[in-house]
């Protein structure tokens, strides 16, 4: 077990500030009490009972997966933000053949929890049947939804600003002089890939005055993978495209092995950008230039409309869109010849 030395010492503060934590006593400044709450959980010292938060109530977290690294992400800030606010969140996480969003939602239903959030569930599928969610809405149960967007729901949204992405990707590729650039998105009854399909499509009209026909011509639908960014990325490669923008990190990465694939370099043949600017992208070879979505923001603001609805003062219900940014790495250079 953790020593009074080892907490004071990994906290940066006097065993007599460690005690006087330990203990509940006064005088203690909520910097000085944060880092030493920090420490025990480092050092894994379990928590006396007094210093134990009593839970404000359950809230369900519903993510897609967590394979792609942004959905951990936005968990994590979600997870940290109701846990400061003394809720205690439920995370619910989905995979192939698995426990469906529907099921998810009875359970927690069951569980009697305060709200529930949504990240990129059934509500970003506008070929869904969204009755799930008006029937949560109509028995008074705070939901609040991130990336996707339904307007006949009665409920705040919040979403990255996908036209703008496409935007600050396009702008990007044609002041390096790239004039063949492909889109490799998801499917476009996604509302997160439809928004970056027509942002695409306006971006090259604005930079290239290319028709909205001709660049239709230049995106491909596949999964959000890398194996679905492969496969895009090769038929874009087919029709002679020098820069590929990616709807998600983990297509990017597919895109930059199917360009080696292919016998082509990144950047010196292709430019590659993905989207999401997820932890590895820095690592990858070569460093990823990504679209960041700022999921730190998102995730918080998220947060306090669900935490707000949930203490009786509720978000007005319309769609919140949050600016993304590009962040520039060696995965893009100049056009070839």
């Amino acid at each position: 077990m953790a020593t009074l030395a080892d907490i004071a010492a990994e906290a940066g503060v006097s065993e007599a500030t460690v005690s006087r934590v330990l203990n509940d006593k006064p005088g203690v400044s909520d910097g000085s009490r944060q880092s030493v709450l920090v420490a025990l959980d480092l050092l894994g010292y379990e928590r006396p009972t007094r210093l134990r938060r009593r839970s404000a109530g359950l809230v369900g977290v519903v993510v897609p997966e967590l394979e792609n690294p942004i959905f951990p992400a936005f968990a994590q800030v979600i997870d940290d933000a109701l846990s400061s606010r003394r809720y205690t969140p439920v995370l619910c996480t989905q995979s192939p053949g698995g426990i469906s969003e529907d099921e998810y939602v009875e359970s927690l239903l069951d569980h009697g929890v305060a709200g529930i959030l949504f990240v990129s569930g059934r509500h970003a599928d506008r070929a869904a049947d969204h009755e799930r969610y008006r029937a949560l809405i109509d028995r008074g149960l705070p939901v609040v939804f991130v990336n996707g967007y339904a307007p006949e729901l009665d409920a705040p949204f919040l979403s990255t600003d996908d036209h703008e992405a496409m935007t600050l990707a396009v702008s990007h590729l044609v002041q390096l002089g790239h004039t063949r650039i492909g889109l490799a998105t998801g499917p476009n009854r996604y509302v997160p890939a439809l928004r970056k399909s027509e942002g695409f499509v306006a971006a090259l009209g604005r930079s290239l005055g290319t028709s909205p026909e001709e660049a239709r011509g230049w995106i491909e639908e596949a999964l959000y993978t890398l194996e679905g960014g492969a496969a895009a990325t090769r038929r874009l490669l087919d029709r002679g495209a020098t820069a590929i923008v990616c709807g998600s990190d983990p297509m990017a990465l597919g895109a930059v092995r199917a360009v080696r694939g292919a016998g082509r370099r990144v950047p010196d043949d292709v430019s590659v950008i993905g989207f999401d600017d997820s932890r590895l992208t820095q690592f990858f070879d070569p460093p990823l230039t990504t679209v960041r979505q700022p999921v730190q923001t998102m995730g918080l603001a998220a947060v306090d409309a669900l935490v707000n609805a949930m203490e009786g003062e509720p978000s007005p219900s319309h769609e919140y869109l949050f600016r993304p940014e590009l962040v520039l790495r060696s995965s893009t250079g100049r056009a070839p010849g």
